[in-house]
């Protein structure tokens, strides 16, 4: 650990030298006049001007490279920071053009996990290297783990392989689950769960690789594992308990991504099974609900696409004592075959349901595709039954009290 302090004391004393100050505080000048006064004004002339914008800078910062040489002084951190600067301008042309052609979200995705976080890894590694030998520090001894000595570069391994291997891993595995699945002909159910299983697999034989390359030997990772199965035993028992569950029903495509559920009296569309969690998308609202996958083995669940994602839905309507049913069933049966998101079939039925205290109760029973429309394919059939009642001249009752005065 003395080490290590040393040599960043040694960088320090590097950076504090006036012919390096020079050229950092040059560079840093051009950048921060770039954001804080160029940047903002040629944004509001559109994205083409912000673009030269972009480009006056990356030839700014050589000119300042080009001068501190013209003057005779070392440019060597000017070139550097030009450079950096150009890869970075290179990445934000890259996903400009990507969004053109595929979704922003998940471009976006993908710059943010992992294609911009590689490059502040890139950036920091050669700023190391040109401070020092990048080998010379990465041999830095820290401190014994497990009887072996964890140097710099085993501790950078260590905090940022897990990361990556994480936000790496979904991409191939996805695919290799697709070619699968165009091989086997298997649900998308189980595709999606051979994707997370073939995921984690990938990450557990990640961690290993990791393990060993830093050097813990056998009885080192039979002891981290140890302590891993008391804590799955005794601690993260309901972690464990929702990964299993999010396992089982993917493969057996009971609550899979794309299904409609009922929850608390509401449809809900399944986004995602995770390693925790279901998340389930309510229309009404536009929220998100995160459910434990094990609840969904604890309660009953009712599903709307079980084998097809055709609903019955119910629309309830009273008419006045004076009016023949023999007119109003087929009436309302009539209004729902014109609404034009019921299906005809399996054809729409009117039904007498019971008699009130003011009118005759009917309901009228139809069926849609889509089970999240449910709520505004029964409000357009419940408007289009009110329209034909008033031109038909149909009574729809409703409670009246009369008060005499003795």
């Amino acid at each position: 650990m003395n080490s290590l302090f040393y040599e960043i004391i040694g960088w320090v004393g590097y950076l504090s030298r006036p012919v390096v100050l020079v050229q950092c505080l040059s560079a840093g000048a051009l950048l921060a006049l770039f954001q804080l006064v160029v940047r903002p004004r040629l944004r509001q002339g559109g994205r083409r001007l912000a673009l030269v914008g972009t480009v006056g800078l990356l030839l700014a910062l050589r000119l300042n490279a080009a001068v501190l040489e013209w003057l005779g002084q070392p440019a060597g951190l000017a070139l550097y920071f030009m450079r950096v600067y150009a890869i970075w301008m290179f990445l934000a042309f890259l996903h400009e053009a990507l969004v053109l052609r595929f979704p922003a979200r998940g471009v976006d995705r993908l710059f943010n996990q992992l294609i911009r976080p590689l490059f502040v890894l890139l950036l920091a590694g050669s700023l190391v290297n040109q401070l020092d030998s990048l080998e010379d520090v990465a041999d830095i001894p820290l401190l014994p783990v497990f009887g072996d000595t964890l140097t710099t570069g085993n501790l950078f391994l260590l905090l940022t392989i897990p990361y990556f291997l994480v936000a790496v891993s979904a991409y191939p595995v996805s695919w290799l689950a697709r070619l699968l699945q165009g091989l086997l002909h298997f649900s998308d159910g189980t595709r999606e769960a051979t994707t997370l299983v073939l995921r984690y697999v990938l990450i557990g034989a990640g961690v290993l690789w990791l393990m060993h390359r830093v050097g813990l030997n056998t009885n080192a990772i039979a002891a981290i594992a140890g302590g891993l199965s008391v804590g799955i035993g005794f601690g993260i028992k309901e972690v464990f308990s929702n990964f299993i569950s999010g396992l089982w029903l993917l493969f057996e495509g009971s609550v899979r991504p794309g299904e409609i559920l009922f929850i608390d009296g509401d449809p809900c569309e399944v986004r995602s099974l995770g390693l925790r969690a279901a998340v389930l998308w309510r229309d009404r609202d536009n929220a998100e609900l995160v459910i434990p996958n094990q609840d969904f083995f604890t309660t009953t669940t009712v599903t709307y696409t079980g084998t097809d994602r055709l609903r019955r839905s119910q629309v309830e309507v009273a008419a006045a004592y004076r009016h023949d049913p023999a007119q109003v069933i087929p009436l309302l049966e009539d209004v729902a075959r014109h609404s034009p998101r019921v299906l005809s079939q399996p054809p729409p039925k009117a039904l007498l349901l019971s008699y009130g205290d003011s009118g005759i109760n009917y309901g009228l029973r139809y069926w849609i595709e889509n089970p999240m429309n449910n709520g505004s394919i029964k409000s357009e059939v419940s408007v289009a039954v009110w329209e034909r009642f008033a031109k038909e001249g149909i009574e729809m009752p409703f409670p009246q009290r009369v008060i005499h005065q003795g």
